[in-house]
């Protein structure tokens, strides 16, 4: 049996995971788990891609003494990159898309491209932290680190080359910068001419599916290892996690909840029209390019930075007890939109959530339990209310919502969210982005035929749970309150 070895990295944690096929069933075997923690130096938001580098090592030698591993492959949260020079040195630690390096700069941006043009050559979300808008922050504010740059590597394709020492694009990835056209699929020319952005930065693009190429000698001597292939796996962790999303019956929408929630569908071509442009919908392209239309959403990142605010203040709670005390406290009292820019930082968000609602006269919520019930609460209306975009664009009904990644664990937001959207939701698996890490590698050794069979696999390794709507009438009786307070 091939074994497959996937480095997923999240926004606030990382994890090494084996993965093998065995009797028609995919076998998970977690190797290493480890913090993925920004750092702020001299008022800039860094990550600490080397400390990074060295877990994918330790990951590497555990998965040895777990019997080794045939093959890697890493994915990532989207958009941050590093730049290299022309001897292929790391300039600096890449900086973290919350840094706010980037505000304002998506609307600066149509000074220089028609926002419609631009839509139609990238259809991507604007959103101030994307990558065009970063390298335009580089191109306004720091123009000798551009000079010094011949290449941009988005983050997992910087981590592969940092173990085989080749530079490429994985198209999965590429489509998250809104520099990339998805019906081309190729790099959208233009949009850099019309921005600043010079084009010597942009490697070629290759297929999820492919590969890198192998460990170099140095590594596999370090680590006593093998010169395994470096696979082009789904490399943005919401595409690993589309391709592990256990529906084999028809068409879905689906959740990939994590620190952010991706919320879509898929298509068999990109959707960019005057309603996806006026309701900011992105495309983004999956295994095989297929087209991922989805909303990005804030996501359990507003549940974990309170968590961190009250920890900060010597009150820690499990994530269970933040559930209990948000059930204790009286429904639909306030909400806020998840995805207001006061959100996307760092920080005190039980405070900041208090401001907004007092900013748009609602009740302010005092008790981490007020404050907790608010945003579960949002997070479901919000989700209805992405929903009812993409349904709108494409002109049907979805008869269910699929909950993939760690979202899944938490049963009070799933079942808001059937309630919220009035739809079953099958919620699982939780490690779906491994499970499309892994399935991708082990399609791209042979090992599966295609996707629809790795579909097959995983809804037979592990089964979805099930919420059905509830109280349906009382939600949306409440929607229009939600609606009233986005911005």
């Amino acid at each position: 049996m091939k074994r497959a070895l996937a480095f997923d990295f999240g926004a606030s944690s990382g994890r090494a995971m084996l993965g093998t096929l065995d009797s028609g069933k995919i076998t998970l075997t977690e190797v290493h788990r480890f913090e993925n923690t920004p750092v702020r130096m001299n008022g800039t938001l860094y990550w600490d891609v080397l400390r990074l580098f060295h877990e994918i090592k330790q990951g590497m030698l555990k998965a040895k003494q777990h019997g080794g591993f045939d093959s890697v492959g890493i994915d990532t949260w989207g958009v941050d990159f590093g730049l290299l020079d022309s001897r292929g040195r790391l300039l600096e630690n890449p900086v973290c898309y919350r840094d706010s390096r980037t505000d304002g700069l998506c609307e600066e941006s149509f000074c220089h491209i028609d926002r419609e043009k631009f839509y139609s050559l990238t259809g991507n979300q604007f959103m101030d932290i994307n990558t065009a808008f970063q390298l335009f922050s580089l191109v306004k504010n720091s123009p000798k680190s551009l000079e010094r740059a011949e290449k941009m590597l988005l983050m997992p394709d910087l981590l592969a080359y940092m173990l085989t020492g080749a530079c490429s694009t994985e198209l999965s990835i590429a489509s998250t910068t809104q520099l990339f056209n998805p019906e081309k699929k190729e790099w959208a020319w233009e949009v850099m001419d019309a921005l600043g952005i010079p084009k010597r930065l942009f490697t070629d693009v290759v297929m999820s599916g492919s590969m890198k190429g192998r460990l170099l000698p140095e590594i596999c001597k370090e680590l006593d290892v093998p010169p395994v292939e470096v696979a082009a796996v789904c490399s943005h962790d919401t595409q690993s996690a589309v391709a592990a999303v256990p529906c084999t019956d028809g068409k879905f929408a689906f959740i990939s909840c994590g620190t952010w929630s991706l919320f879509g569908t898929e298509l068999d071509s990109p959707l960019i029209s005057k309603t996806s442009s006026a309701l900011n919908i992105t495309n983004e392209l999956g295994y095989g390019g297929r087209v991922t239309f989805l909303k990005n959403i804030i996501g359990l990142w507003l549940i974990q930075e309170a968590r961190r605010a009250w920890k900060r203040e010597g009150r820690e709670y499990s994530y269970a007890e933040l559930e209990r005390l948000a059930l204790s406290a009286k429904p639909f009292a306030c909400f806020i939109d998840p995805d207001a820019a006061e959100f996307v930082p760092p920080g005190d968000i039980p405070s900041r959530v208090r401001a907004f609602c007092r900013r748009t006269g609602q009740t302010v919520p005092e008790t981490v339990g007020e404050v907790m019930r608010c945003i579960y609460e949002s997070l479901a209306m919000k989700y209805r209310f992405a929903l009812g975009q993409i349904e709108e664009c494409i002109g049907e009904k979805y008869p269910k919502i699929c909950v993939v990644g760690g979202g899944t664990k938490d049963g009070l937001l799933c079942s808001m969210t059937a309630s919220a959207c009035d739809r079953p939701v099958l919620a699982g698996p939780a490690e779906a982005t491994v499970y499309g890490n892994i399935a991708v590698q082990l399609i791209a050794c042979g090992e599966i035929s295609s996707l629809a069979e790795a579909r097959k696999i995983i809804a037979a390794s592990e089964e979805p749970k099930r919420f059905e709507p509830e109280n349906t009438e009382e939600w949306s009786s409440h929607y229009e309150s939600f609606l009233s307070i986005l911005s």
